[in-house]
């Protein structure tokens, strides 16, 4: 009886080994969680709630003082124009994430505000939700019109440093982006604002 025990401990324990580095693999990335779209006086903002995760390589990177910059792009084409590629509509922001040994904080620096924090599961959080942000509207946008919507997160390797940018080329630790989800959508209203489950 000992025996069938410790063998099926044994099984077990070889199982786990064997599912560990399989969930390691699967923390890192980017995924989309949610996305929202709201009708407001001046036009149309955006709300995003995605999880970031970094692998060993880029949390090393970021301890040297490298700023990683991360790109949040949305984009709203008219279907009826889509093999043109008619973009309506579009939101792009771009955040960079920073590391100070010295203070030995966190620093979200967005285009007109920065932030800090005190351990780096606290800045992805922060950098993964994206508050009531502003479309720039290029043209006309109209209720009946059905529209192909886009969005995708990605680490901007072109902002960095020429020797990481060589040191990325090819590499999948250094490939860091969330999937691009694409869906129809009619414009939101103020009584009625979209929202959509993502990954």
């Amino acid at each position: 009886m000992w025996c069938v025990q410790s063998s099926l401990a044994n099984l077990i324990f070889f199982l786990l080994i064997l599912w560990l580095p399989v969930t390691v693999t699967q923390a890192e990335g980017i995924q989309i969680k949610s996305v929202s779209m709201v009708a407001v006086e001046q036009g149309y903002e955006i709300s995003i709630d995605s999880e970031i995760a970094l692998n060993a390589t880029l949390e090393q990177v970021l301890e040297k003082g490298i700023v990683l910059y991360f790109v949040t792009k949305f984009s709203l084409v008219d279907s009826r124009w889509y093999w043109l590629y008619d973009e309506v509509a579009r939101g792009k922001l771009r955040v960079g994430l920073r590391y100070y040994a010295l203070t030995r904080q966190y620093h979200l620096n967005h285009p007109s505000f920065s932030q800090s924090f005190n351990t780096l599961a606290e800045a992805l959080q922060a950098l993964g939700q994206l508050r009531d942000y502003p479309l720039i509207v290029k043209s006309d946008l109209k209720n009946d019109v059905d529209y192909i919507a886009s969005l995708r997160i990605w680490l901007d390797l072109t902002r960095m440093p020429k020797p990481f940018q060589v040191e990325a080329l090819g590499s999948r630790k250094w490939d860091l982006s969330s999937d691009k989800l694409e869906w129809r959508m009619k414009l939101p209203t103020p009584e009625q604002p979209f929202q959509m489950k993502g990954q």
